[in-house]
């Protein structure tokens, strides 16, 4: 009798078309994805395309977004990667039901989405809120640095931006002087010659810029374009006041203000070097010029207290003179990243911050440009206030921690006083023996006695179980520890596409176990 095998014939064809329902598992990953995209309001997706029906067919963005989501939450980011894995891996094939999109039409969905998918976040936290995944409990907040796609040695300053410019400007020169050789080059072109074809070309470039002309002037009216009739107005007197800081509360006020506007009106990187070089240039000049706005404050500041109240002036300070030319570096490849120290090294990078409650979901993912945490507290508990409300959630968070690096004394009350969620951070870092220097009394030795307390030690202790597994996983387990994308817009979508993924794989396997416990009924 011969050998008994299972047929193995590579050539032979299907006679009846295979069922997709046949190659994966019914709890696997790929099914849960695409059950929960059905759950997902994606009408803003659709709006953006045609409803007529005309033009080349696109992919239905429903595919497409299922594809990004699993994509993500397998630790794909990489378009040609997704490309790759969409022509060989049965999951992807399940996905795009045999679907195969190329690398570009992925990059580019991405793009033109790229506000809509960040908003997905809230959609996947409401349905992890539905599977018992979001409850009021204790929530941790910190940030991980993370590498920006674009090198230190892309940073320069204000003399080497200039001089970028001007070398591109002459080597644009020597090539139209190869182009145009003894010609002018500025005559013009054929279809411009005429009377009637110049009138045109008017008309067209009117409208054009008519067409524009509001969304130009709300991306370049910038803090200096905006001259106050009051120099106090927008500053918050009180506040800064209160941390006796002098000139330099003010201008770093003035530079909040303007990073907190960047922020709102962050767009993508320019991909030609000329652009990106007259970017640069301008951030820097943005920078001096909040500089000198938040000098123009103070001394209106003093100004005002000179005349109503001389006995609480203090001593002259030293005059401000402001410098020629804008001072510090920007990045060319990516301006809105910044150096900073990341584990054990310097990188060039963004601060990505995250606020996990304690079943380990992510309920905020915000990016920043500041290296320090002192300044993400009030913002961060904020941003997770909100995502509970957009998502429908009643569920707050009941008790706040946060590592040493958190200690701001105007956030820490802003949180109890103004939402009455308490605040457990210590004064003092974990590598400092004994209490710092001049940190003594009041809220220091209140915060110092709560964290000696059993329950304020048990509390406490919750920080490293709830979100430094996060950032491990993700770092280590996911491959995430740079973006991909340029650009603070950019960034943030990847953030909150990696954080909503990782939640969304927590509720997968909750509700397999879930599901186990009940079939074992």
């Amino acid at each position: 009798m011969p050998q008994n095998f299972i047929e193995c014939d590579r050539e032979q064809a299907f006679l009846m078309p295979p069922s997709l329902r046949d190659w994966l598992p019914g709890d696997h990953l790929a099914w849960f994805v695409l059950e929960t995209v059905q759950q997902l309001d994606l009408s803003d997706f659709y709006a953006d395309y045609r409803a007529d029906g005309h033009g080349r067919a696109a992919y239905d963005p429903s595919m497409m977004v299922s594809l990004v989501l699993f994509a993500y939450s397998t630790a794909q980011r990489s378009s040609r990667g997704i490309e790759r894995h969409c022509r060989q891996d049965i999951a992807y094939r399940v996905i795009t039901a045999n679907r195969v999109p190329d690398h570009a039409t992925i990059a580019r969905f991405i793009v033109r989405h790229e506000q809509r998918l960040g908003e997905l976040f809230g959609m996947v936290l409401k349905l992890c809120a539905k599977g018992g995944l979001v409850a009021s409990g204790v929530v941790a907040i910190d940030g991980t640095k993370l590498s920006a796609s674009a090198a230190s040695d892309s940073n320069v300053d204000y003399d080497r931006i200039a001089r970028g410019i001007i070398g591109e400007a002459i080597k644009r020169d020597q090539a139209e002087d190869l182009e145009h050789g003894q010609a002018r080059g500025d005559e013009f072109p054929p279809e411009l010659a005429t009377e009637a074809g110049r009138r045109a070309w008017i008309v067209r470039e009117l409208e054009r810029e008519r067409a524009g002309e509001d969304q130009l002037a709300s991306a370049e009216n910038g803090l200096e374009g905006q001259p106050d009739a009051d120099p106090l107005a927008g500053f918050d007197t009180e506040r800064i006041l209160a941390r006796v800081q002098g000139r330099e509360g003010w201008t770093r006020e003035a530079r909040r203000q303007l990073d907190a506007q960047r922020a709102q009106t962050a767009g993508p990187v320019p991909r030609s070097r000329q652009a990106r070089l007259r970017l640069a240039a301008r951030w820097l000049e943005d920078d001096l010029a909040a500089q000198k706005r938040g000098n123009t404050a103070y001394e209106a500041f003093r100004e005002h207290r000179r005349i109503h109240d001389p006995k609480r002036l203090g001593g002259t300070p030293k005059p401000y003179s402001p410098p020629q030319i804008p001072e510090g570096e920007v990045n060319v490849t990516d301006p809105d990243s910044r150096r900073m120290k990341g584990n054990r090294r310097y990188i060039q990078g963004y601060n990505a911050q995250a606020v996990v409650n304690e079943q380990q979901i992510v309920i905020a993912a915000e990016i920043t440009t500041a290296a320090g945490d002192f300044s993400h507290l009030r913002p961060m508990l904020t941003a997770a206030l909100k995502e509970l409300a957009n998502a429908g959630i009643d569920a707050r968070p009941e008790v706040v921690v946060a590592d040493a690096q958190y200690w701001n004394e105007q956030h820490i009350d802003d949180v109890t006083a103004g939402h009455g969620i308490p605040v457990l951070i210590p004064p003092d870092s974990g590598k400092r023996t004994g209490e710092r220097p001049g940190w003594t009394g009041g809220r220091y030795a209140f915060m110092r006695r709560v964290l000696e307390t059993d329950l304020g030690r048990e509390i406490y202790r919750k920080r490293q179980t709830q979100i430094e597994p996060v950032f491990g996983h993700t770092k280590h387990n996911r491959k995430f520890t740079s973006f991909h994308r340029r650009g603070r817009a950019a960034v943030q979508t990847e953030w909150r596409l990696i954080t909503m993924t990782h939640n969304l794989t927590k509720l997968h396997r909750h509700q397999i176990a879930v599901a186990r416990v009940l079939s074992a009924v």
